[in-house]
């Protein structure tokens, strides 16, 4: 019998898996698909080094406005999405005042800060194969007008005072000698110097599970629905290999982690937000590092299947709700603008829900229940915390540290779970 059941395969709980068998403990990872079919894999490939401050609900009665009223080409919402997540989205709105915005990203940047390291050392472990599909160069936000340059040169100060987030400012000149496959027309743009990126996500994630393998770890499919106790103490989950018992379970599920640990008895509230990627055949694939439309709320992103398109947030989680990717046909044309020439789709488009937690921090720590254990709702970083949170997990399951603040602030107990 293992020690620890982890439940899901996306990053978070691919890492918590690799973390804790460093750690010596005889894992089992029970996984429903592989990381392509997770939110791991849907996302634009950055390891991120800049974002110290989580997106917050808008508060400005105009930008509210805007986004009511459709003009908001980064967020799309669909009432009946939205109407089952109303008190989400209210606690959602509450958090993002500016004093406890502020509180909450002098913790969330700790997390950010600690990114890279945490990837380096799972890359390290993997091995070559995950270290060739890094890209050291940062990324660059284009800017379409000289206002919109002046006003994001501002912010990157602004950022790099309080957080010491390194950038350069490019002007159209800099901009076109450092990424000629960008068509002339933007004013300039801003270069995050710090960031990384994969040139393969789904590979990313899938080479730190071939890391926690080689360690001697064991992985079995099976369903995270059947998850129950066991009489006596301790977790049992239905595998194809049969009833599988641990003392402990990592529910490490993304945004389904709600309904299943509603069925335990749990209440946790998602703020769940779906985004799209697609894949192009075309001249943008030359380029040396994403690129992001901040007007447009997309990603431009070199990948070995090609350019990768990924979009902003879309409040239709809704089941049942249409596919029909609204943004991303959006985000074709102003790509098409900005790389000079038109997208060829490469492939179908895919979707998939990031699970935002309404008070803009992920959960990682032991539930009220003994020994369940939960790891989700890192919303738009879970393909850059997820190593991060794990690592965190991994040492208060093995007894290694007495919880800190910023531990606390990631805990279950919080939302009373």
């Amino acid at each position: 019998m293992a020690d620890v059941l982890v439940l899901g395969a996306g990053m978070a709980g691919v890492s918590t898996a690799l973390w804790l068998r460093k750690a010596g403990l005889d894992v089992l990872l029970v996984e429903r698909a592989g990381p392509e079919a997770a939110a791991s894999y849907g996302n634009a490939g950055i390891i991120q080094a800049e974002a110290s401050e989580p997106y917050p609900f808008p508060r400005a009665p105009s930008a509210i406005l805007r986004v009511l009223a459709g003009r908001e080409p980064s967020v799309h919402w669909d009432m009946r999405g939205l109407l089952p997540h109303l008190r989400a989205l209210f606690d959602y709105w509450r958090a993002s005042r500016p004093d406890r915005h502020a509180a909450t990203s002098a913790l969330y940047a700790q997390l950010v800060a600690r990114a890279q390291e945490d990837h380096a050392a799972l890359i390290d472990e993997a091995g070559p194969e995950a270290e060739a599909l890094i890209t050291r160069r940062g990324y660059l936000a284009l800017a379409a007008t000289p206002a919109d340059l002046e006003a994001a040169a501002r912010e990157a100060g602004r950022m790099h005072d309080t957080w010491g987030l390194e950038s350069r400012v490019l002007d159209a000149a800099a901009l076109a000698a450092e990424e000629p496959a960008l068509a002339p027309g933007p004013a300039g743009a801003v270069h995050w110097v710090g960031p990384w990126s994969a040139a393969d996500p789904g590979a990313l994630v899938a080479a730190y599970r071939a890391a926690y393998l080689r360690l001697g770890g064991t992985a079995v499919q099976g369903d995270a629905a059947t998850l129950a106790p066991v009489s006596g103490g301790g977790w049992q989950v239905t595998t194809e290999d049969g009833a599988q018992q641990a003392a402990r379970v990592v529910l490490a599920t993304g945004a389904a982690t709600p309904a299943l640990a509603a069925r335990l008895g749990l209440q946790l509230r998602l703020v769940p937000k779906r985004g799209y990627h697609r894949h192009y055949e075309t001249g943008g694939d030359n380029l040396s590092r994403p690129v992001i439309d901040p007007v447009g709320g997309f990603v431009m992103a070199p990948m070995r299947a090609g350019l990768r398109l990924s979009t902003g947030a879309a409040f239709v989680a809704r089941p049942g709700a249409p596919e029909d990717a609204p943004q991303l046909a959006e985000a074709e044309a102003r790509a098409a603008a900005w790389l000079g020439a038109p997208l060829r789709p490469a492939g179908p488009a895919w979707t998939g829900v990031r699970p935002c937690m309404p008070d803009m921090m992920p959960v990682a720590g032991e539930s009220r229940l003994p020994g369940l254990w939960l790891h989700f709702g890192h919303g738009h970083q879970g393909f850059t915390l997820g190593p991060t949170t794990a690592r965190m997990l991994a040492r208060r399951m093995t007894g290694r540290n007495a919880p800190d603040v910023l531990e606390e602030a990631l805990s279950p107990r919080r939302l009373g779970c």
